[in-house]
């Protein structure tokens, strides 16, 4: 039977442990410490990341920023401005004049001239707003703004305020304001190029637009000035479609009569003075002048006095030209301007100004002008200038630039009162026939009665002297 093997003592120390055990299988404690250490280095890392940086980020700055002022003490035009606080500036940007009203969409914006806009720099230190001498130039952009804006004081806003109420376009539509939005203002002045609206104001709250202007550069000499801000009145934009019914301001001889005011295309008094062959501005005025009263009749009692004065008055605002027209009879010849207001005669191959025409037995003239509306295409048409004021032949009042007289009609107008009478053509007026009663009256053989005041004299009825009045 064989012996046993017993563990040789001679090459191993028996109190040692199994150096391959040991490395094959980690004791507990160890797995532990591992797990340990690991969880405290991952924590400690996402703690000091941020810290670090936070660090770095206020380092760089720091730098940064230092590096910033050293650049901004080395230039003296800025040095001022960097480290010491400046003062409100008193310099502005305004529009020199206003907006031609109404205006519409795709239509070049103008001032009441039919002038492009201009912009100038002015101080409002003093008392009065004066343009500013600034030699530098600078550039200006023209803006849209809400027509509220600005609210409470009007003349007092922020850069702030001024940027946060700026409209711009809407969600897919062109841009508000098109055209020469850049404007270069050189020696305090601006020339405001074509600019013109795309859109109308009516989807706003206000329902109105302000055009502004801000300076969004530095001059040429590189200094930064305040300068407020510009802005207009508050106005309606409306779509071109309704240009087409637009008034005009002032209007013209040949527009249609529907372009004055409180008459509306297609309306009713357009109709009433269509009927009466009333087409045009020229039209409406001669038979204002010649008959008041039959066209306010055509009118109607619809329209109200005050509606009735408004388009007189925006009629009479036409410009005239230097067109004159002469209607000639067998011992006359009557010049008149566009709408059948006598500018002088010639009578008996005397002529008669307009002053003079006030001293001529008024019957007469009204006969001789009314001829004239009625064979108004038959007349002869003069060019040239009109150097005295027209003397208005029909109405309650003669107008010689800014004298009204009062007269009646179908009498002689003298410096005395005076009574009406009927007149027929083909009197013989000569200055043998006149008489003079007792009571001071003087009588003509036509039965014009002259009621002579103190200050009459017989130079008042010289200017009527010999003249045929026969057709």
């Amino acid at each position: 039977m064989a012996a046993k093997r017993f563990y040789d003592e001679s090459g191993s120390n028996p109190e040692q442990p199994n150096e391959k055990r040991m490395r094959t299988i980690p004791s507990f404690a160890s797995v532990i410490g591992e797990v340990v250490m690991g969880n405290f280095f991952q924590n400690f890392c996402s703690v000091l990341e941020p810290m670090l940086r936070k660090v770095v980020n206020e380092e760089v700055e720091n730098g940064l920023r230092c590096r910033k002022l050293r650049s901004i003490t080395r230039s003296p035009s800025l040095r001022i401005q960097a480290l010491e606080p400046q003062p409100p500036s008193t310099l502005k940007l305004i529009f020199t004049k206003p907006l031609s009203l109404p205006i519409f969409t795709g239509t070049k914006i103008v001032d009441p001239e039919n002038n492009p806009l201009q912009i100038i720099i002015v101080d409002t230190s003093g008392d009065q707003m004066v343009p500013a001498s600034i030699t530098s130039s600078i550039k200006v952009e023209i803006v849209v703004l809400d027509g509220d804006f600005p609210r409470g004081d009007g003349d007092k806003w922020s850069s702030e305020e001024f940027e946060k109420n700026i409209v711009r376009e809407r969600t897919g539509k062109r841009p508000l304001l098109t055209g020469e939005l850049n404007v270069t203002v050189r020696d305090g002045f601006g020339p405001v190029g074509d600019i013109e609206f795309t859109d109308n104001s009516s989807w706003i709250r206000s329902r109105k637009f302000r055009l502004g202007a801000r300076v969004v550069g530095q001059g040429s000499s590189g200094q930064i000035v305040k300068i407020g801000e510009a802005m207009t009145e508050a106005f309606v934009v409306k779509d071109h479609r309704g240009e087409l019914y637009k008034k005009h301001h002032p209007p013209s001889l040949q527009d249609e009569v529907w372009r004055l005011e409180k008459i509306g295309k297609d309306g009713a008094f357009h109709k009433k003075l269509s009927s009466r062959g009333i087409y045009t501005v020229q039209d409406f005025l001669k038979l204002s002048t010649v008959d008041p009263s039959e066209l306010r009749k055509t009118l109607g009692v619809g329209m109200s006095e005050k509606m009735w004065e408004v388009t007189l008055k925006h009629a009479r605002t036409c410009t005239m030209g230097t067109k004159l027209y002469a209607s000639h009879g067998p011992n006359h010849t009557v010049i008149m301007n566009p709408i059948c207001q006598v500018i002088k005669a010639v009578i008996n191959g005397q002529t008669y100004t307009n002053r003079d025409l006030t001293t001529l037995n008024r019957a007469y003239i009204e006969g001789w002008i009314k001829e004239a509306y009625l064979n108004w295409n038959s007349l002869e048409e003069i060019d040239g200038l009109v150097n005295e004021p027209a003397l208005l032949t029909q109405g309650n009042h003669i107008v010689d630039q800014t004298i009204v007289r009062s007269f009646q009609q179908h009498a002689f107008l003298t410096g005395g009162s005076m009574e009406g009478a009927s007149v027929r053509n083909g009197d013989e007026c000569n200055d043998e026939q006149w008489v003079v009663n007792s009571a001071g009256s003087v009588w003509s053989p036509i039965g014009v009665r002259y009621n002579l005041s103190e200050s009459s004299s017989d130079g008042d009825l010289q200017q009527v002297r010999s003249f045929n009045l026969d057709d």
